[in-house]
């Protein structure tokens, strides 16, 4: 996991550094609601809104308000369920990199 915003990712290229954070985090929070076996009501939400992430973070620099839409969206969807409150913590810090978006 990358502890800084200054440092660059292993793969040497020019990719942001939070954006390789942000996909991983998403991917790996995919993965893990994708086997998790219990359905919930929104289930749905979560993998759209994950989905969703995935896309941004796929597009380069994602916008900040949109990201923080998608994450409050899958933390309601999945924030009860114990089992994926590591991954969404994750997904969390990794929103949080790209700070807080301008108020206006």
């Amino acid at each position: 996991m990358l502890r800084s915003l200054g440092q660059r990712p292993v793969t040497g290229s020019d990719e942001d550094p939070r954006v390789v954070e942000l996909r991983s985090a998403v991917s790996r929070l995919r993965r893990e609601l994708a086997a998790h076996p219990a359905e919930f009501a929104d289930r749905g939400i979560a993998e759209d809104e994950l989905a969703s992430l995935a896309a941004m973070a796929g597009g380069g620099s994602p916008e900040i308000p949109r990201l923080r839409r998608s994450l409050l969206l899958v933390a309601g969807a999945i924030g009860s369920v114990s089992a994926l409150t590591a991954g969404l913590a994750e997904v969390r810090n990794a929103v949080e990199l790209f700070g807080r978006p301008p108020r206006g």
